[in-house]
């Protein structure tokens, strides 16, 4: 079946992983259900926060985010202005301004991926086209034919839950589809996966903003530096799509503590790059003892800090539940994803430490 309407029998609810996606959270005892960096946040910026909570608590936050857009632009180093960066609540806030800004009409979702994007685009009242992966790649081709003239395509890369996407793939879509349709590139993954650098350049499109006027891509702090909790993330775009980005933008989105949390993360590479070497090394070992070592898990090749786990004879919920209630470990059931069933769990790519106890939990579920 190659396409499906959002009110199909793909469409799922949108629904994230986390100690809260459970009814019992204090059961948690490791969490591998969400893809944030193995070393949480820097020992640098915790000092930073520690040292500046009381001053920033009673002050208003600085509503445009000067000094946090010019710490992007210099992260980046690709010669931006500031007028084409948009800072947000979380990169979800920065989704939702996308569809309130672009997805006005007909919009283009490869599927399974990141629910938030069908959810910001129903909440604007538009008709999605969900277009299946292809042995969990895009279907390049169909996505091309089926989204011209649309009002917007969200692509995610790498792709919550599969993976990372060809870079020739994502380009070739942006380069084939209408200048009046507004594609959203999702790279809140990018900076963790395996390649030299922390900017990936190899695999990102944001270097390409300035080719293609339709283009948004999107990035967080909360992956790839541990700030999920004080929730900042980013945009890069031309100045005009950036201004259309922000008109809906509520005042003082994003905190003082976190726009100063964030600027610190910026300034300590170190963390990241530690991260990353962490990832690589865990990730294989974590694969390599699932395959060999288990009966009814297949995991799936992941360039990311996160990969899939195949199920054989068994549910995703209750796979979930069981080595949640057996070992106080939580994996990601992904019968929520939309276009997937009851077949795969996604675990993310933590410690050794922790990553043992993923282990253990597995064994313990794979012969019941």
């Amino acid at each position: 079946m190659s396409e499906l309407r959002a009110r199909g029998i793909m469409s799922g609810t949108c629904s994230h992983g986390g100690i809260y996606s459970v009814n019992h959270p204090g059961l948690v005892k490791a969490d591998f259900s969400t893809n944030v960096n193995p070393l949480g946040i820097s020992k640098k910026v915790l000092k930073s926060i520690q040292k500046n909570l009381g001053k920033l608590s009673s002050l208003y936050p600085d509503p445009e985010c000067i000094d946090l857009k010019k710490h992007i632009v210099n992260y980046l180093d690709i010669g931006l202005k500031l007028d084409c960066i948009c800072v947000g609540n979380g990169a979800t806030e920065i989704i939702h301004d996308f569809a309130r800004a672009f997805a006005q009409g007909k919009v283009t979702i490869p599927a399974p991926t990141f629910c938030e994007y069908e959810l910001a685009s129903r909440r604007m009242g538009a008709d999605i086209l969900f277009i299946p992966l292809k042995n969990l790649m895009l279907d390049t081709e169909l996505i091309i034919q089926k989204a011209k003239k649309q009002a917007a395509i969200f692509l995610c890369n790498p792709n919550n839950p599969t993976g990372l996407f060809s870079a020739a793939a994502i380009k070739k879509i942006v380069e084939s589809v209408d200048n009046s349709t507004k594609v959203l590139i999702d790279e809140c993954f990018i900076e963790l996966v395996d390649d030299d650098g922390h900017h990936n350049q190899r695999h990102s499109m944001i270097n390409k903003i300035n080719e293609f006027d339709n283009l948004v891509v999107l990035r967080s702090l909360t992956k790839s530096f541990g700030l999920a909790g004080l929730r900042v993330g980013y945009s890069v775009c031309n100045p005009r799509l950036a201004s259309k980005l922000s008109a809906n933008r509520i005042p003082w989105n994003v905190n003082g503590v976190a726009q100063m949390a964030a600027i610190a993360a910026l300034n300590d590479m170190s963390h990241l790059a530690k991260a990353k070497r962490i990832i690589k090394k865990e990730r294989k070992y974590m694969w390599s003892r699932i395959k060999k070592k288990m009966r009814t898990f297949t995991p799936c090749r992941s360039d990311a800090n996160y990969f899939l786990i195949h199920l054989k004879n068994k549910n995703s919920l209750q796979v979930r539940d069981s080595m949640l209630m057996k070992r106080g470990v939580l994996v990601r059931d992904c019968s929520t994803f939309t276009g997937m069933g009851h077949e795969y769990i996604r675990v993310a790519v933590k410690t050794r430490k922790e990553n043992l106890l993923l282990i253990d939990a597995l064994e313990s579920v794979d012969d019941t």
